[in-house]
């Protein structure tokens, strides 16, 4: 079963009339990277290191989900990132890792991002994980607050030279 299937009706009936949320698909790639280029840096991303990847994502379906949502046209309009991981604390327990919520530039303002959350953070609440953490930028902490999440501690990050 599909886990945007199991979506509460109150997360899908929520977006713009026409748009709907599903899992990436293997032809979303150059929406899909496009949609990412409002986030950071993308790179350039071969046919063959995409096919890859998306055949790594979905051989490990219990630890990665990664959603978009689409136009009526099917058009790639926003995508968001979910990665479970097993933890020895809490029982061996799970954590849900909020990642790469990106909206097109010419679809922001339809509170896409906050549907976005709403569906990655249901998934992980129904995977069975004790809580879902995200990182942002002190620019983005009033959007991810209004998504229900609260300020919990400090970001750190040690970056390579690649």
């Amino acid at each position: 079963m599909s886990k945007t299937a199991s979506l509460p009706s109150e997360i899908t009936a929520a977006l713009p009339l026409g748009y709907t949320i599903r899992e990436l698909q293997k032809t979303d790639k150059a929406e899909v990277l496009e949609v990412l280029t409002v986030l950071t840096t993308v790179g350039d991303i071969t046919n063959a290191a995409w096919d890859e990847r998306f055949e790594y994502i979905s051989k490990h379906d219990d630890t990665y989900t990664i959603l978009c949502i689409v136009d009526d046209g099917g058009k790639v309009c926003a995508t968001g990132s979910l990665i479970i991981e097993r933890k020895f604390i809490r029982n061996c327990g799970l954590v849900g890792h909020i990642e790469d919520i990106a909206v097109a530039k010419d679809q922001q303002g339809k509170k896409l991002g906050l549907r976005m959350i709403n569906a990655l953070d249901h998934i992980a609440e129904k995977a069975g994980c004790y809580k879902s953490i995200l990182d942002c930028s002190e620019n983005n902490r009033g959007f991810y607050e209004k998504c229900g999440f609260r300020f919990a501690g400090i970001e750190m990050a040690h970056y390579y030279n690649k």
